[in-house]
């Protein structure tokens, strides 16, 4: 039951090759699935080289020839970049164009069931814009590419889920983009994700207010009467357990005391602050709704510390666990 897990390199010149080298220093990552690179093998090696891992780097063509053991990283060899086109900080066309195929490539081989799930490691939106593809980020661009209409982001830890309704938007629009099926698409593929791929069997959602105290019977804002309320009932009436919506400036501290697995959020940030506030090292980004399982660091590139040795490893540790979970409880589900 060691499920095969692709991490994508992400970024070349972000730090995505430092974090993956880190993290597969441990040892126990090992003992819970088969790791499998997609990325550069020649940045990878040099990476090893100055962050001294004593890791052995090996290029593989297919998920059978791995070794998947502690002290060996294996990896699928999709680009070649030579040391002149790779500087820390500063994307090109052609790490940028490379930055992408990594996706493309490890969600293919998702597709085909030749490997059990994805962990991305960081990418750079304006760098992908830059090379062609004109995608908000990871999440649309893995949506387009598994033929995925309806899907959410949520970012998960130990202690809290948080599901987004509206992700990459002005907040100026957020309240327009607020629709009875928006939210009720959110709580329904929250819920049947808790249930298929956290192996939560009777998940407790709650859904977060847009406006200041819930919008005090319309006082402050009426979309809570207009769209919120009914999109709950709604999934209330289909059997799910749902509640809300809440003030979201108590909503969170209730949520800590593990009153529901997973809260509903209106927009990015009324989700994102309070999570990283508890989250910031080891916070999961994780698609749910796709047919393949796909989780990603909650970091971005972070250029400015990109070879400096400095970059954090835990969140790609902690994604690559709870892909790994994933994966094994939908392999449990299907018998």
């Amino acid at each position: 039951m060691r499920p095969i897990i692709g991490i994508t390199m992400g970024d070349p010149v972000g730090i995505g090759p430092e974090v993956i080298l880190k993290a597969l220093s441990k040892k126990e990552l090992y003992e819970i699935c088969r790791p499998l690179v997609f990325g550069d093998v020649r940045v990878m090696t040099r990476t090893n080289e100055w962050l001294k891992t004593g890791l052995g780097i090996r290029r593989l063509e297919r998920p059978e020839s791995g070794l998947y053991e502690p002290g060996t990283v294996d990896i699928v060899g999709l680009s070649d970049l030579g040391t002149s086109e790779v500087k820390y900080g500063h994307p090109t066309q052609a790490t940028s164009r490379a930055m992408v195929r990594y996706i493309i490539e490890a969600v293919d081989w998702a597709m085909e069931s030749r490997i059990d799930g994805l962990a991305t490691c960081p990418i750079n939106k304006m760098a992908m814009h830059s090379a062609g593809f004109d995608y908000e980020g990871h999440t649309e661009l893995l949506a387009q590419r598994t033929n995925t209409s309806d899907y959410v982001m949520m970012l998960a830890g130990r202690k809290l889920r948080v599901a987004l309704v509206t992700i990459h938007l002005p907040l100026s629009r957020v309240s327009r983009k607020l629709t009875i099926r928006a939210v009720l698409k959110t709580i329904r593929i929250t819920e049947e994700a808790l249930r298929n791929s956290f192996g939560i069997h009777r998940p407790r959602l709650a859904v977060a207010a847009l406006n200041p105290h819930a919008g005090e019977r319309g006082l402050f804002g009426d979309e809570e009467i207009r769209i919120i309320s009914p999109a709950i009932r709604r999934a209330a009436a289909a059997g799910i357990d749902v509640s809300g919506p809440y003030p979201p400036d108590t909503l969170f501290y209730w949520a800590l005391q593990d009153k529901w697995d997973a809260i509903v959020a209106m927009y990015h940030d009324q989700g994102l602050i309070p999570f990283k506030m508890v989250h910031f090292s080891d916070g999961v980004n994780t698609t749910l709704g796709l047919p393949i399982v796909r989780t990603s660091v909650d970091h971005g590139t972070a250029y400015d510390i990109a070879g400096t040795g400095k970059a954090d490893p835990h969140s790609l540790m902690a994604a690559i666990r709870m892909a790994a979970h994933q994966a094994i409880t939908r392999i449990k589900s299907r018998g």
